[in-house]
């Protein structure tokens, strides 16, 4: 079974659901998940993990996401964006410096409110099921913050910019806030999502135009997707790591520097084997290995048999 992550991106008009169900299909695999949700108007950046990779995509999703948007003054609808009913009108009486002043003050740390047409969940139900029922939940507002806003281009009531943003953070949320803030209102008319943390959208490809044999060309392995420290585990140590067995000093070969309690990836011969928590700090391994104290230094959490070929 294939094993690893895949950057698509994602046209405009279907769900982040329909891009799984599309790679289960050309693949022929039933484990298939994504990081993070992006809505049907939407495009962009969606990292999709194929059989072991799902298993690593809850370490992908608290990265710093930047989006390119485009948002209209003078309009407000249920769900923040274009796509939703319009629930009010209103005149658009405000200077492009004014746009670009209270847009620029949004920067920075913020209570946002979800909408109440979401994929976050309330009692095990995601919001957007329940607005449908006509249950519209409003959830309290939690802390987001906005990196940057920069080129930003003023058009009539149009007005696009990019923004880098915390993971949590909604941009149609962020979209009518600055509507409010105007005096005005405001929803998002289109958005793209560039990149996640490292990821980037130029290096995304489109599931539905691609065969099976393409996308296998795109997978990545687990080995080369995340970002936390690599140790490098010695052959004899393999059968301990699988069945989750704590990793000895004398279990490495070679280690990236680590603090304690901290996750690191196990690595053999390029093959993530499995994720670990460590129970000494790196720097202080070569004081064991001098003191010839095979101490426990990993405790397996994940473990990916089928990884290695």
């Amino acid at each position: 079974m294939p094993n690893g992550i895949l950057l698509v991106d994602k046209p405009k008009g279907i769900t982040s659901h329909d891009v799984v169900n599309e790679v289960r299909k050309k693949l022929c695999v039933r484990k298939v998940g994504h990081a993070g949700t992006l809505d049907p108007f939407a495009t962009g950046l969606l990292i999709i993990g194929v059989g072991n990779g799902t298993r690593v995509l809850e370490y992908l999703m608290n990265h710093e996401k930047v989006y390119r948007v485009k948002m209209r003054l003078g309009i407000i609808t249920e769900t923040f964006d274009i796509t939703g009913e319009i629930v009010e009108k209103r005149p658009v009486n405000v200077t492009e410096s004014q746009i670009i002043e209270v847009l620029k003050s949004f920067t920075g740390t913020y209570k946002q409110v979800p909408p109440a047409y979401s994929a976050r969940k309330y009692k095990g139900e995601k919001l957007y099921e329940l607005a449908r029922k006509g249950k519209i939940i409003r959830l309290p507002p939690r802390e987001v913050t906005v990196y940057e806003i920069k080129d930003i281009s003023v058009e009539g009531c149009d007005i696009s910019f990019t923004a880098k943003v915390s993971p949590g953070t909604y941009i149609r949320s962020l979209c009518m806030d600055v509507g409010y803030a105007l005096n005005c209102g405001a929803v998002a008319v289109e958005l793209r999502r560039l990149s996640t943390g490292s990821f980037s959208v130029d290096e995304a490809i489109d599931v539905f135009k691609i065969d099976e044999l393409e996308i296998l060309k795109h997978l990545r392995k687990l080995s080369s997707i995340l970002d936390f420290p690599k140790v490098i585990l010695k052959r004899e140590a393999l059968g301990k790591a699988f069945n989750g067995a704590k990793i000895k000093v004398s279990d490495i070969e070679k280690f990236e520097e680590f603090e304690k309690n901290s996750l690191v990836q196990v690595i053999f011969n390029n093959e993530l084997i499995c994720i670990a928590r460590t129970e000494r700090k790196s720097s202080f391994i070569r004081t064991l290995m001098k003191k010839e104290a095979d101490e426990n230094l990993l405790k397996p959490l994940k473990v990916f048999r089928g990884n290695l070929t």
